[in-house]
């Protein structure tokens, strides 16, 4: 009988998320007159590191998404999936859908700041929401101009992580905290490829402290868990059309987190933007 329960929730589950892809589409069919923009996007990694944590164990995942910026008042949607590419992981797969707002302020001073916060519901498809959905908030905060370098900007990333329903046997450890450090820097080509002027090359650091949270339901330190440098780069090939290639590195500073020492994927993307 529970597992005949468990079936049908699976189904729901399932009959959920397409009737969100549908409304997306049609939401984006009906409102393209009102200058509603967003972006299709498809993400290939050699390994998925979602904070720190080497999901699929080192197998490779696909990660479609839309976003939806709506009319420019500062609110977003997203939905996005992970999917291994190989079987024996289908437990693991995952749709992120996210509400955020992003705004900025003191514009005309050195410490102007861009702010963004959010919501984030963690649904696995494959496993019963009582078990093993999480949800988040979290608040990101940049200063594009505070540091006497130009184009080097750091943020930080304050994010509560907690089960979606009370009782889950799975995200029980889930609850708590993480602090994210990031530093990004746009290195321009210019001079090196004067043919290319716009042709940038983002460099991406972050430093993690992971409060005791692990959602994968086991128990890690209170501790420095990894730092990440990467390195990426847009090419537009069509007018709304941009492929992006990257690679990054992870040291894990935190066995309970990851028992591999480091960690190195690449990544390729392909966004359509409307």
């Amino acid at each position: 009988m529970e597992k005949c329960s468990f079936l049908k929730e699976i189904v729901m589950k399932q009959k959920v998320l397409l009737a969100i892809i549908v409304l997306l589409a049609t939401t984006t069919l009906v409102q393209a007159q009102r200058e509603l923009h967003g972006a299709f996007e498809v993400v290939y990694q050699s390994k998925y590191i979602w904070r720190g944590i080497d999901i699929y164990n080192d197998k490779s995942a696909i990660q479609p998404s839309v976003s939806l910026d709506l009319f420019g008042t500062g609110f977003g949607f997203s939905a996005m999936a992970h999917r291994a590419n190989s079987s024996g992981a289908e437990a693991g797969e995952r749709w992120d859908y996210t509400l955020n707002y992003k705004n900025a302020l003191f514009g005309d001073e050195s410490y102007a700041t861009q702010y963004m916060i959010g919501w984030v519901y963690y649904n696995f498809p494959h496993m019963s929401s009582r078990v093993a959905d999480l949800q988040e908030v979290y608040t990101a905060l940049s200063w594009p101009e505070i540091l006497p370098v130009e184009g080097l900007v750091p943020t930080y990333v304050l994010v509560k992580l907690w089960p979606a329903e009370g009782g889950s046997t799975i995200g029980g450890n889930a609850s708590g905290w993480a602090h994210i450090f990031m530093l990004d820097y746009g290195l321009s080509l210019e001079r090196l490829l004067p043919d290319y002027p716009d042709q940038v090359l983002r460099l991406h650091s972050e430093l993690v402290y992971n409060d005791g949270v692990d959602p994968r339901g086991g128990v890690v330190d209170h501790d420095w868990s990894n730092a990440v440098l990467g390195i990426a780069t847009d090419f537009k090939v069509a007018e709304n059309v941009t492929v992006t290639p990257g690679i990054y590195h992870q040291i894990t500073m935190d066995r309970s987190i990851n028992p591999d020492k480091d960690e190195t994927w690449f990544m390729l993307s392909t966004k359509y933007e409307f």
